[in-house]
């Protein structure tokens, strides 16, 4: 069910403090975490500690949970000193999306080309 956790859910297990991450901000509805496999100077994801499977599913359902992810993304660039920086969620596996819990990236510390991929 859209917002309950999910036993076999990596981001899940990271909100319930059952896997470690390196935790870089928390509040009472997101949990923000560097990337294990950077690809930027600085690579953080914000995600929702409720489980929705992408961010049109959190936009839809929690709408207010989203407007926090977002939020939190440039609370994570300003701690991070990043005046440049890009957000990327990806939705669904041709978009690269790899863990079916919505989570936005915070890309930055160089320089990002256009197209990205």
């Amino acid at each position: 069910m859209a917002g309950e956790p999910q036993n076999d859910c990596l981001f899940c297990k990271i909100v319930a403090g059952e896997i470690p991450a390196t935790i870089v901000r928390e509040t009472e509805t997101t949990v923000a975490f560097r990337d294990i496999n950077p690809q930027a100077p600085t690579h953080v994801l914000v995600i929702p500690k409720a489980h929705y499977e992408n961010a049109a599913e959190l936009a839809a359902g929690a709408p207010r949970i989203a407007a926090d992810v977002l939020a939190e993304t440039k609370a994570v660039a300003d701690e991070e000193k990043l005046d440049s920086y890009r957000l990327v969620f990806n939705t669904g596996s041709g978009a690269g999306q790899t863990v079916w819990h919505a989570h936005a990236h915070v890309l930055g510390g160089r320089g990002l080309q256009w197209p990205p991929g």
